[in-house]
């Protein structure tokens, strides 16, 4: 057995896609880049219809891929996450299948998640990510990852360019000069909307071990 962080997602309302064939083309386009961003164990891969999956070796390194995930599908396709940590076991000898606690772990994770989406209104702030891990430092991620979704709730389209953007290490003066505005319009949505906030907290959960 192998202790690993464990993430599992699905597609939000996939069913409802105008173009099926368009929609897995793009989360397959997007597990690629991000696989390619985050060095996972078990590289992210769709399993069945709308579901993907991957693993790390580090938290971080999962949270990390959650928020890269999301980002860089919205606003065009929303996602939901179910993440945790535990022990798996490959039961063919290339990994493709593994089973155990790690898995156990993440599948409780995203099941908290759509059953938490049923109960909000439909003005509602949604959460998307849950982390499912014992003791207080489990408590303490799905408490940080809760938070981080709320924030991008709140983020009309513009922000969360901007946001992309930034987590990509670019200035704001060039993100400026792409959407046509100011660079403190720019400042002002960075400011307003907890986009520093958002940055901060990716990084920091980004460390963790």
């Amino acid at each position: 057995m192998t202790v690993v962080v464990t993430l599992i997602g699905d597609v939000v309302s996939s069913r409802s896609a105008p173009d099926r064939r368009e929609l897995h083309a793009l989360l397959q386009e997007t597990l690629t880049a991000v696989t390619a961003a985050t060095a996972p164990i078990h590289p992210l891969r769709i399993t069945v219809g709308d579901e993907f999956q991957g693993a790390w070796e580090r938290r971080g390194q999962a949270l990390h891929a959650a928020f890269l995930l999301r980002l860089t599908l919205l606003p065009r396709v929303e996602t939901r996450y179910g993440l945790g940590r535990g022990e798996v076991t490959d039961l063919e000898q290339d990994g493709t299948v593994q089973d155990g606690p790690g898995w156990w772990s993440a599948r409780e994770a995203i099941t908290t998640t759509k059953g938490a989406e049923a109960d909000v209104r439909s003005d509602g702030l949604v959460v998307r990510t849950r982390w499912h891990e014992g003791g207080p430092t489990g408590l303490a991620v799905d408490a940080a990852v809760r938070h981080r979704d709320l924030l991008v709730a709140g983020l009309d389209e513009r922000s969360l360019r901007l946001l992309r953007g930034l987590l990509l290490e670019r200035t704001q003066r060039t993100l400026a000069a792409e959407e046509r505005i100011s660079p403190t319009a720019v400042s002002r949505r960075v400011h307003r909307d907890g986009l520093a906030q958002l940055i901060a907290i990716d990084a920091d959960l980004a460390d963790l071990p």
